[in-house]
């Protein structure tokens, strides 16, 4: 059997040894048995050529009008504090909510949001992230206080489904560290909260990603330096969420972009 000159790229074979790599040292480290010795790396935007691992979506691939960007932005240092910044990818553009005049079969629109693009393969197979000796997602961000979804997708049996979860910023204009924890995200397709709900397949996680799909028009700013799974529960702000039965929003529980079968909006408590 000849080997195809996919499997003989140096890219794949640079990939496999690298995977080989990891997978060597979780077993020499014991991980498997003892847990994980530190934080997960899953993204991180300190080079330009992180851009070239996400992917960019808008409501411009259905005719819609949003404009979206995910730009890199160097490391600087803020002339009025003198605190160093980090390099991070900005994404930025502006909500219409119009709709294509000669698509009547667009009923909605306003959305944006990027993702990491599936890893190519290694000889080990579709290299997945295995995050299921870990309780949170950590996100390095600046917000403008916008309503963000963090998107996770899995090696699911349905390929549409997303894990997602509201991104709370805590000081909005400010860099901050967010967790999630992971038992948190809820299981969605196309925007309806999915009943009943299954656990997220965390030992095959394929993307991760944040959108805005509150459609609220008008521009949005968020920039993030990197997004990783840890166990630390000190490296950022708990961000603890449920989705609540009531109809009316209660007191310190923020409406939703969600939505049930019922149509009933899905509420956050933000703590």
């Amino acid at each position: 059997m000849r080997s195809t000159t996919a499997c003989l790229a140096k890219g794949f074979l640079g990939r496999s040894i690298d995977e080989f790599k990891r997978l060597s040292n979780i077993a020499f480290k014991m991980e498997g048995i003892k847990g994980p010795s530190g934080p997960y790396p899953l993204h991180d935007f300190h080079s330009p050529s992180s851009l070239d691992d996400c992917k960019l979506m808008s409501d411009v691939d259905i005719g819609g009008y949003s404009k979206a960007s995910l730009d890199w932005v160097p490391s600087s240092t803020a002339p009025d504090t003198g605190v160093q910044g980090p390099a991070h990818a900005r994404f930025h553009g502006s909500i219409s909510t119009d709709l294509p005049p000669n698509k009547p079969d667009i009923q909605r629109s306003g959305y944006a949001a990027w993702r990491t693009l599936d890893k190519p393969p290694t000889i080990f197979g579709r290299a997945l992230w295995d995050i299921d000796m870990y309780t949170y997602l950590a996100l390095r961000i600046k917000s403008d206080g916008r309503s963000y979804l963090v998107n996770i997708q899995t090696e699911s049996v349905v390929p549409t489904d997303l894990h997602q979860h509201r991104l709370f910023a805590k000081r909005p204009g400010e860099w901050e560290t967010l967790l999630i924890k992971w038992n948190d995200f809820v299981r969605t397709n196309h925007g309806f909260v999915v009943e009943p709900q299954t656990e997220m397949l965390r030992q095959k996680v394929r993307s991760v990603g944040v959108g805005l799909t509150d459609r609220v028009p008008g521009p949005f700013e968020l920039c993030i330096e990197r997004v990783w799974a840890t166990n630390d529960v000190r490296e950022g702000e708990e961000v603890t969420a449920e989705a609540l039965p009531q109809e009316q929003e209660p007191l310190g529980v923020k409406e939703g972009q969600l939505r049930n079968k019922q149509g009933r909006q899905i509420h956050w408590s933000e703590k």
